[in-house]
């Protein structure tokens, strides 16, 4: 039996935009009260208005010092946290800056344990925790090094995490290629090109849009027996050989 999410405290990390935007927008749909962050200020004002949310909040997820500070100002029980922070890094390694490489696995690996220690006696048994990973940095590459790792690590961090901060729930949403204004930065002129290709060559013969990965964002809230999981959707994106 689905699980309402009236009246529940739904804190997307990320949500002025793409996927933490779209599940904000559902959440509240379900009866939720929503919190959202983002780095942008004009950004979050116009998701805050979009989704109806009870507030936003500025924050740099990359800042300990802010995250510790937004939950220190959250209500005393929570119910869902969704991590959707900044995109992948891509760079060969010839030309990566060190510097900058310490800064990403700082922001994506030792912060996804911060917020697993944060969530603890915050978020009500049976409550979620679930970041946003990707699929595309399975297979090695040029350039993938670096977002290779934050996927493999996120999986193992999410399944520890499952047993260590019990009974809330953890998993990861890994998701392919997200239509979403990200992909449009990350792309420029190439992204129509992208678009007409994936439409051609995918299983559902459509884009996966962030909505999509939503859907399933709000399932893994209101299905109390899912934890410890990467759960994928990528339109079957994984199963092409190019």
């Amino acid at each position: 039996m689905t699980e309402s999410l009236e009246g529940q405290v739904v804190v997307v990390l990320g949500g002025s935009s793409g996927i933490g935007l779209s599940t904000g927008r559902q959440a509240r749909a379900a009866g939720a009260r929503v919190i959202l962050t983002g780095r942008n200020q004009e950004r979050l004002d116009k998701a805050v208005a979009d989704v109806g949310a009870e507030r936003g909040v500025a924050l740099d997820l990359a800042d300990p010092a802010q995250v510790e500070q937004l939950f220190a100002g959250l209500p005393d029980q929570l119910d869902h946290i969704l991590v959707s922070g900044s995109g992948p890094f891509y760079a060969p390694i010839a030309e990566m800056d060190l510097d900058e490489v310490q800064r990403n696995i700082d922001e994506h690996i030792v912060g996804s344990l911060r917020l697993g220690r944060l969530c603890m006696g915050r978020v009500r048994a049976g409550g979620s925790l679930t970041f946003i990973s990707g699929t595309g940095a399975r297979r090695p590459g040029i350039g993938l090094v670096l977002a290779a790792i934050g996927t493999a690590s996120l999986s193992a961090i999410v399944a520890n995490l499952a047993l260590e901060i019990a009974p809330i729930r953890v998993n990861t949403v890994a998701a392919g290629f997200v239509d979403t204004p990200l992909s449009a930065r990350l792309l420029g002129d190439q992204l129509e090109e992208r678009r007409a290709d994936l439409r051609a060559t995918l299983p559902i013969r459509r884009v996966v849009g962030p909505d999509d990965v939503a859907d399933l964002i709000l399932h893994l809230m209101t299905n109390g027996a899912l934890t410890g999981a990467t759960y994928d959707v990528d339109g079957g994106q994984q199963l092409l050989t190019r």
